[in-house]
């Protein structure tokens, strides 16, 4: 489930759309998260976690407070974590450090400020991701990784059958779900405009929201201000959400949209829409104090617009272990 959208045009702000579809509530939350903390990838006496200090501040969309799964960072680099059926983290290695899915954006926004410094760091130093249960949906995290900074680059980030596969190219606009990454680019030749003959599909199956998204992306008309900036990525994002309705069990892939995220990676905005409320919010991040954790809670009555300062002094939450 969920659709990452990023969009890059000569004179306007880079921006970048998030949908969070999903067969329940997360009970999500926004936080800030400081520059200096202090973590540890997994736990339960793993042979050799990932341990490191946050270099930057992020502002973050968790699942129930245990986990991060869509943020963006003081420097303007956003990560954002999709389901993909077919990853595999592989058996556990124990000569390479490790960290939970729970904290795999998180290690990613606290510790780079663009794409090429994430993926190098990768190449160079490897790590393992490893899986964790959600006992709230009953279901084991199978998810790929989404990166893009302000400068307008990117990388979708997956492990197949236990090894890491990075695509890195600024012109991976587009992520979904299933297929994996590369099965998607050569499904998308096969419809017109990408150099195939197919009409444009509309179903919510993964791979035809990976088509549409692009189709309409590609078409977009250049915005004469970041706030049509914003409103022409959201009416992109909306095409490609799911309506409310129960999940069908034949489809596990396919949940309702319950939130989503817009964020401006060159002005440093991080908006966030629940499906739930007709309102959306947003956090100016140079405004916000990186020396220090707080929480917004989304689902209080009366939040619309600039929430910067509603945020409230909070202990950090724990990350779920692997």
């Amino acid at each position: 489930m969920c659709t990452r959208v990023l969009w890059r045009t000569a004179g306007q702000p880079v921006v970048v759309g998030r949908n969070m579809d999903w067969k329940q509530s997360l009970g999500t939350s926004l936080w800030v998260l400081p520059r200096g903390a202090e973590r540890t990838g997994v736990g339960g006496g793993d042979p050799a976690p990932l341990r490191w200090s946050a270099a930057y501040g992020s502002v973050v969309a968790t699942a129930y407070d245990a986990a991060t799964t869509d943020g963006v960072n003081e420097r303007g680099l956003g990560a954002h974590l999709l389901w993909l059926a077919e990853a595999d983290f592989g058996e556990r290695r124990p000569e390479l450090p490790a960290v939970s899915v729970s904290l795999w954006t998180q290690y990613v926004l606290d510790r780079f400020a663009t794409v090429a410094e994430a993926v190098a760091s990768m190449e160079a130093a490897p790590f393992q991701v490893r899986p964790q249960g959600d006992a709230h949906a009953g279901t084991w995290s199978t998810v790929h990784l989404a990166v893009e900074d302000a400068g307008g680059d990117s990388a979708v980030i997956e492990f197949l059958d236990g090894e890491p596969r990075i695509h890195h190219d600024r012109s991976y606009t587009v992520m979904t779900n299933s297929p994996p990454f590369d099965e998607q680019l050569e499904h998308l030749k096969r419809y017109e405009g990408f150099g195939g003959e197919l009409p444009l599909p509309g179903t919510t199956e993964a791979a035809d929201r990976f088509v549409r998204a692009a189709y309409y992306l590609d078409r977009l008309p250049p915005a004469d201000s970041p706030a049509r900036a914003y409103a022409a990525l959201l009416s992109v994002m909306r095409n490609a959400a799911q309506p409310f309705g129960t999940p069908d069990p034949a489809r596990p892939n396919i949940s309702a949209t319950i939130w989503r995220t817009l964020a401006d990676l060159t002005n440093g905005v991080y908006a966030f829409e629940s499906s739930y409320s007709p309102d959306i919010v947003w956090t100016h991040l140079d405004r916000v104090d990186f020396g220090r954790a707080a929480r917004l809670d989304v689902t209080r009555d009366g939040l619309v617009g600039d929430v910067t300062d509603r945020y409230e002094p909070a202990e950090p939450f724990s990350f779920a272990s692997a």
